[in-house]
């Protein structure tokens, strides 16, 4: 009797373990998800914007490092909304900086330079570094 009380506590405890882990892994691919979403749509927004020349240039910090800071630089026209285009970075970069948190993602702790420069060429504006 005492061992099918003890089988039945270590099916019922593997069910929690595995029933949470699966519930874990799609709770993360759900915010990666929803990050890419919001990546895609930064990306579609800039990939609108056409320029004349380097003063209608601009960069915004985008994502986040786990150590901190930005992954990268995006290069833009200000012939779009840029106001909107801040706001969807904004937003994407919290977001990343909380799923960094809550997953335990880790990253290289490298500082990523800025450009030194956004030239426009050939319609497009293009970072100098």
């Amino acid at each position: 009797m005492k061992i099918i009380k003890n089988i039945s506590k270590s099916i019922v405890l593997l069910t929690i373990v595995f029933g949470c882990t699966s519930t874990t892994e799609l709770g993360k691919e759900d915010d990666l998800a929803e990050l890419n979403s919001l990546k895609e749509e930064i990306e579609l927004l800039i990939d609108t914007s056409i320029c004349s020349e380097n003063s209608g240039c601009d960069y915004i910090a985008f994502g986040s490092k786990a150590c901190g800071g930005p992954k990268t630089y995006l290069v833009f026209s200000t012939s779009i909304n840029v106001e909107l285009l801040q706001q969807k970075v904004a937003t994407y970069n919290a977001l990343e900086t909380s799923f960094n948190q809550k997953w335990g993602i880790i990253s290289d702790c490298m500082y990523l330079l800025p450009p030194t420069k956004v030239e426009c060429i050939n319609g497009k504006c293009t970072a100098v570094y």
